[in-house]
């Protein structure tokens, strides 16, 4: 698999390099936004890892522009910006994955995984209460007439609720879910990816389909508002 790796600061750049490559990938490098925007462009990359804080054009900015420019290339933000704000705007621009520096070498490769991962091929499902479908061949979901985009790792957590819904997906389903079994995964990327998934598929509509059953897990409203939903 080829990575491409984006990062400006030399000593997290090598690391990077050396760590993936060790891992089995083979990884392209480029230390600012401009550089790393030309390279996604000009050649095919499995996934790409990219830094925010860059030289000539910062990370947020070569997420929108890959995506305005219709390049489908799963795109893993890495960076020391933690404020939950920051990591859901790098979601909606497009980014497939968000983690904090410092991390963990082994759950990023879990995540490089996850968001690389073929999706599986299921029929359409339909959900007549809420006026959605969901589309797993072509990674589509509507709700009404409206089309909503999302990235592979929240369609893989959408997409999970909706095969189940009406019941509770428990935290550890849904976290091996979307990243698998194999690596330790911090206890704040589920919720944090939620939260991106309803300002797509809940902000926008009266009725809100994703509730938080506490303590356990997430569940895809298929009924009005009940006495037990927590929200």
């Amino acid at each position: 698999m080829r990575i491409l790796v984006i990062e400006d600061e030399v000593r997290m750049l090598e690391l990077l390099r050396k760590g993936l490559y060790e891992s089995g990938y083979t990884v392209m490098i480029a230390a600012d936004g401009e550089a790393g925007l030309e390279a996604a462009l000009a050649h095919e990359f499995d996934a790409i890892v990219l830094d925010i804080g860059l030289p000539q054009r910062d990370g947020y900015s070569v997420a929108q522009s890959l995506r305005q420019r219709k390049s489908a290339t799963p795109i893993l933000i890495l960076t020391a910006r933690d404020a939950e704000d920051d990591i859901i705007r790098g979601l909606d621009l497009g980014a497939d994955d968000y983690m904090t520096k410092p991390f963990s070498f082994a759950e990023l490769v879990a995540r490089i995984q996850s968001i690389t991962r073929p999706q599986r091929s299921e029929a359409a499902i339909k959900i007549d209460s809420a006026d959605l479908v969901v589309d797993p061949a072509r990674q589509l979901v509507t709700r009404g007439d409206a089309s909503i985009e999302l990235t592979r790792t929240e369609f893989a957590l959408f997409g999970r609720l909706v095969r189940s819904a009406g019941s509770c997906v428990s935290r550890e389903s849904l976290t091996e879910c979307i990243w698998g079994d194999e690596h330790e995964v911090g206890p704040g990327a589920l919720d944090v990816l939620v939260s991106a998934l309803r300002r797509k598929i809940d902000a926008p509509f009266k009725q809100k389909l994703i509730r938080t059953v506490r303590g356990e897990g997430y569940a895809l409203r298929v009924q009005p508002v009940g006495a037990g939903d927590t929200n």
